[in-house]
């Protein structure tokens, strides 16, 4: 409030200072003696002298035309209250511009009659200047106002849709996870205590880290390694793993889990859908913020099912469409294998 009552002084003054020097050049003109800073502080009074006649006829014009906008009042109206507003403000001015040239000015009135229809043309057009500037800057002022709100709003959206992607990922995992170890426990395995142990250091990066912007990649690649460890105890010799990474920059910012659902999911379809040995082959290069990741998995011959996008891989689809609008994901779903790559430049991510 205290904000928009500055800015409505302001453009006050600059329209006085503004209209005070186009009425400077003729002051100069017909009193050539006078003093230079006389005529101009002489230009800013004769000016101000109108703003009790402007100021209250613009707030008009901004309220008939918001009731007009709003459908509020109808067309006749609105025209008959802009008339009788401006007749009103017309009459005013000539008023104020006779007692001006008289009592300032010092000119002499006997002859002359400012109620004329060229007087009120004149004050007319001056007037309706007036409003018009006054009117089309109001009018960019809310059309920005409104482009921003809108703006933010969908941010908000995003916001929101983010974070709800995010609490999905992680009850998601915790599920998946806690049925490796469910299945460890009925076959009384001694690398359960140990996979519980890798399990809670996951849950405090997941608890602690995620919900920040942005984390290093060094830390998503722990993330993927102590996963990988993870599910190696529970397949031991039958799933063979390779994992290679190329970084030139280990502190690179990057959206935290957004790798991981990925890795997730060739260990879901490369492993356990087949009881022979399997393989999961991950690459992961950065090189000027340019990342590529590759992740491929195993299928068996006789498992022709497609593999569905559930909560994991719709998830993380999203996310990228969110925060790394110009990324490239590229899914190849064969017989015997089932890849995705995916491409993008890390200093791309959306502001959200």
């Amino acid at each position: 409030m205290q904000r928009r009552i500055v800015y409505h002084i302001a453009f006050w003054i600059a329209y006085v200072l503004f209209k005070s020097y186009l009425n400077f050049e003729s002051l100069q003109y017909s009193m050539p003696k006078e003093n230079v800073f006389y005529l101009f502080f002489l230009a800013v009074g004769i000016q101000s002298s109108y703003l009790p006649i402007k100021i209250p006829l613009v707030y008009t014009v901004f309220y008939i035309t918001s009731q007009f906008l709003s459908k509020n009042w109808g067309v006749i109206k609105t025209v008959f209250i802009t008339l009788l507003t401006f007749l009103v403000s017309i009459v005013a001015f000539l008023k104020v511009s006779g007692l001006i040239q008289q009592y300032v000015l010092k000119r002499s009135m006997e002859n002359e009659n400012y109620f004329t229809l060229a007087s009120f043309l004149y004050a007319f057009f001056l007037l309706s200047f007036t409003c018009g500037i006054a009117l089309a800057l109001k009018l960019i002022r809310q059309n920005i106002q409104a482009r921003e709100t809108a703006q933010e709003m969908a941010q908000k959206r995003l916001e929101t849709e983010l974070k709800f992607l995010k609490a999905q990922t992680n009850p998601h995992f915790l599920f998946n996870t806690l049925n490796n170890i469910y299945g460890l426990a009925r076959k009384k395995s001694d690398d359960t205590a140990e996979v519980v142990m890798k399990l809670s250091k996951l849950l405090r990066f997941m608890l602690y880290e995620t919900n920040k912007p942005y984390i290093p990649i060094e830390e998503e690649l722990r993330v993927i390694q102590d996963y990988i460890e993870l599910e190696r105890i529970r397949y031991n010799q039958r799933l063979k793993v390779d994992f290679n990474t190329t970084i030139d920059d280990l502190h690179e910012p990057i959206a935290p889990l957004i790798l991981l659902p990925f890795v997730e999911n060739a260990f879901k379809h490369g492993a356990s859908e087949t009881i022979h040995e399997s393989y999961i082959s991950i690459r992961l290069q950065l090189q000027k913020s340019n990342l590529y990741f590759s992740v491929e998995n195993s299928r068996t011959d006789d498992n022709q099912s497609e593999i569905t996008e559930k909560i994991g891989l719709s998830n993380v689809r999203r996310q990228l469409e969110l925060m790394y609008p110009g990324h490239q994901l590229n899914i190849e779903n064969k017989n015997t294998a089932f890849k995705i790559v995916l491409e993008l430049n890390l200093n791309s991510h959306a502001k959200i």
